[in-house]
């Protein structure tokens, strides 16, 4: 198990630093698009390999359905803190409503929950953006 989370953590930071090349701010995109998280799943603990090969772009929308109380969607730029599910940066973003939107900026963004064990159970996801 600390293998893996070694071996992820590490690609992460290499992602992480490829990401930061190319600018930063998040762009309202003219053709931006609607992402349902975990599609007819919603944003829950089987979520982590929904975006893999989706075109995301800055200004696209992450629309997350969950059941208020239940569980929560934080937003970060974190990759160790992601990775380890762990002291969660303090400027992170929290969402709590259970119908949350959130813009994507350009890069790599961290998505996890930090209610119960959540985050260790599997219910995080990263998300690049071009």
């Amino acid at each position: 198990m600390a293998g893996i989370l070694v071996v992820e953590t590490v690609l992460l930071l290499i992602l992480q630093g490829q990401s930061r090349e190319g600018g930063g701010g998040v762009e309202e995109a003219e053709n931006s698009r609607e992402w349902a998280v975990g599609d007819n799943r919603g944003w829950s603990i089987v979520v982590m390999g929904w975006p893999n090969y989706k075109p995301f772009k800055a200004g696209d929308v992450l629309v997350f359905k969950y059941k208020a109380g239940q569980h929560n969607v934080v937003a970060m730029r974190d990759p160790v803190a992601y990775s380890l599910c762990c002291q969660f940066p303090l400027n992170a973003t929290t969402y709590s409503s259970g119908d949350d939107r959130v813009i994507l900026a350009h890069g790599m963004t961290f998505f996890l929950s930090t209610i119960s064990d959540d985050c260790t159970n599997g219910m995080k996801m990263a998300v690049t953006a071009s």
